[in-house]
């Protein structure tokens, strides 16, 4: 995906919020034109949480991994919509099956989900996402979540 076309999307997503948040699904496309219909698609459709909407705000975060390289546990607060640019993407949100996510696959995360697992699913090569962050207040993108030590149960002592 180039640039410019990357650049567009980040414009219609930002655009999103603060129009009727059933654009999503009634997305029109002309098709007077034969080709119309092998330049447009829907990556991903998913209703939002409640918000009061007072507050409303969209970052969009260009995420890049080298190969094999990840990132360590962390929550988003906000809903977030990733689309994979380039390679594959290996995530989990704890409670949920492990994914690979290839280019030109989108997903969403649902707000305060822990992420076990966002990585590069390759070893050899680089993989890029953008990540579209919809944020009901200020805040910040991503919280670093601590891996919690292995307690295992002692014996009693006797």
């Amino acid at each position: 995906m180039n640039a410019s076309r990357i650049r567009a999307l980040a414009v219609i997503l930002l655009m999103v919020p603060w129009g009727d948040p059933m654009a999503w699904t009634q997305l029109s496309v002309d098709t007077t034109h034969s080709k119309a219909k092998d330049r447009t698609r829907v990556a991903l459709a998913h209703d939002l949480p409640k918000l009061d909407g007072t507050h409303l705000k969209a970052s969009v975060v260009e995420v890049h991994y080298g190969p094999g390289e990840s990132s360590p546990q962390h929550s988003h607060p906000c809903s977030v919509v990733g689309y994979v640019v380039e390679g594959a993407i290996r995530t989990q949100v704890k409670g949920d099956p492990e994914a690979i996510y290839k280019a030109g696959e989108a997903f969403y995360e649902a707000p305060n989900g822990i992420h076990e697992v966002s990585a590069n699913a390759s070893q050899t090569q680089p993989a890029t996402f953008i990540a579209y962050f919809v944020c009901d207040h200020d805040m910040p993108l991503s919280i670093n979540v601590p891996v919690p030590e292995n307690n295992y149960a002692k014996e009693p002592s006797r």
